[in-house]
């Protein structure tokens, strides 16, 4: 097996909530991407334990780019106690929070991906506020309320490239299934005009800056 081939598989091993075919899907677009645009900057915003990290790091290394994975680790609404997708064992046993980064930076390491996939901690609209590079790739996969999503939205695509790629995650056309933040900004991505549709796979949308 190859090294992609292994990385691929680990990926399935980390906590997180992308099904295997939205992470290869995920893996395939950055891969194209990172072939037209080899030492790309890319950056996801949302790392939760680093599942999508894996996935973006092993296209990613293949072309010498960088991913940033930006996120709080300390977990989405949805994610504190009492609701859907708590998970007790990642709950800081000092203060009493949730905290990913400790997961987040085993998953990096076991990966291998320390030189690729790069860890930035804090507020997503404080980071986009001091990162000045162009993103060649840009994944959208942090908090899901209306407030959280729009802020990613409006703070970070305006720094894709044209011809960079643009992913958004949990987009779901039918309410019934999911949150609608993330399928409004995507709306929104279209009708702006900056962004044409590329791939669907499950919730996953990709879409290329003009």
């Amino acid at each position: 097996m190859s090294r992609q081939d292994d990385l691929l598989d680990f990926a399935d091993t980390v906590k997180g909530f992308m099904p295997r075919d939205e992470g290869l899907a995920l893996y395939r677009h950055a891969l194209d991407r990172a072939e037209r645009a080899p030492e790309g900057t890319w950056l996801e915003i949302g790392a939760w334990c680093g599942k999508s990290a894996v996935y973006l790091g092993a296209a990613a290394e293949q072309s010498a780019s960088v991913v940033y994975s930006l996120d709080h680790h300390h977990g989405s609404e949805e994610n504190q106690e009492g609701w859907e997708h708590f998970d007790a064992t990642l709950v800081d046993p000092v203060d009493g929070r949730l905290n990913t980064l400790p997961a987040w930076q085993r998953t990096i390491a076991e990966a291998g991906l320390e030189s690729t996939v790069v860890g930035l901690v804090g507020p997503s609209s404080v980071v986009a506020s001091h990162f000045d590079q162009p993103l060649d790739l840009l994944f959208i996969d942090g908090g899901h309320g209306a407030e959280v999503a729009w802020a990613d939205y409006e703070a970070w695509t305006p720094k894709v490239v044209p011809g960079g790629i643009l992913m958004i995650h949990d987009v779901f056309p039918d309410p019934g299934e999911g949150g609608r933040p993330p399928y409004e900004i995507y709306l929104a991505a279209l009708e702006s005009g900056h962004f044409v549709d590329v791939a669907v796979e499950g919730s996953l949308r990709v879409l290329r800056r003009v």
